[in-house]
């Protein structure tokens, strides 16, 4: 029956979905909420839910756009699945509107296939990038994937390659411009200052361990068989293909040298590996097997999120 459902792309499968977010969003800004009256709390906090929600509008987009699945919705519902398995993710507000800002450049990036528009889409990806850095500055190793998806594409314009310094500049040009007029100096409006931490106790609870694993674990399995099925991709899309896996290694490096481990680090994870593991999914031969692999992913997060 849950095959049935999101084996197609239909409307309704956007409602579960936004519906899946908003509770997994009211459950834990309830459980991890500082501020004592709720109804300010979620007033404040919309724009971060909407933020989230949005992320998974651009995932279903750049997926369909880019023929990354075999039109199914399965990378929308990992995608709140994953959410409702390290609900952390959604009370950073910075790493969250960072995550946004990183699937708009992903999506130009993707785009690069075409092969028209070539240097506008660099700096929009590059740009979008820079602002994704502003709020969290790991980000800033998205930029790695640009030139990935260059060399996929077989680019030897040295122009092309030097583009995405540009759109880097620009933010930070605009970045200091903002800082000078409200803060009157360079540099207070622009968080570049990087930190890395490889203290990771903070993921020794149940909770963290359960989500974590099943993410790992379930992403490793995949990726294997998604790397085999590389080749078997239209000549066109490889190298979408191959974007897509380099980004879920930097998200996971990323993972690595976070600051605080509080959990939203993972964030930049979900988008990738729901890609990958969905394209395990399909194929799945066995109905009953997939019925059961999609239960235990469904089954594990709603048990999590309620502990």
């Amino acid at each position: 029956m849950i095959t049935s459902i999101f084996s197609k792309s239909k409307p309704i499968n956007f409602l579960v979905v936004f519906t899946m977010t908003i509770v997994t969003f009211f459950i834990a800004h309830t459980k991890y909420a500082l501020s004592s009256n709720l109804l300010d709390h979620y007033a404040e906090n919309f724009f971060v839910f909407c933020a989230s929600f949005s992320s998974i509008l651009v995932l279903d987009f750049l997926v369909s756009k880019n023929k990354l699945t075999q039109k199914s919705s399965y990378e929308i519902l990992l995608y709140a699945l994953f959410l409702m398995a390290l609900p952390q993710t959604m009370l950073n507000n910075n790493i969250v509107f960072a995550n946004f800002f990183i699937l708009l450049s992903l999506r130009r990036i993707l785009s690069l296939r075409s092969q028209l528009n070539v240097k506008k889409k660099l700096f929009d990806a590059a740009f979008w990038i820079a602002i994704a850095a502003l709020f969290y500055f790991w980000s800033i190793l998205f930029i790695l994937l640009i030139y990935f998806a260059l060399f996929f594409h077989s680019n030897s314009n040295l122009k092309e390659w030097m583009i995405p310094i540009v759109g880097v500049v620009a933010v930070f040009v605009l970045g200091m411009s903002y800082s000078i007029i409200v803060y009157d100096d360079f540099f207070s409006a622009l968080n570049i200052l990087p930190e890395v931490s490889f203290e990771f106790e903070t993921y020794n609870t149940l909770q963290y361990v359960i989500g974590v694993t099943l993410l790992i674990s379930l992403g490793i399995w995949s990726s294997v068989f998604y790397i085999k099925t590389i080749k078997s991709k239209q000549k066109n899309f490889k190298s979408a293909y191959k974007v897509v896996l380099v980004a879920a290694l930097i998200a996971f490096g990323i993972m690595i040298l976070s600051p605080k481990k509080e959990g939203g680090e993972f964030l930049f994870l979900f988008a990738p590996l729901a890609i990958i593991i969905t394209n395990y999914i399909e194929t799945i031969q066995d109905k009953w097997f997939k019925e059961v692999f999609l239960g235990l992913l469904i089954f594990v997060p709603f048990g999590l999120l309620m502990l």
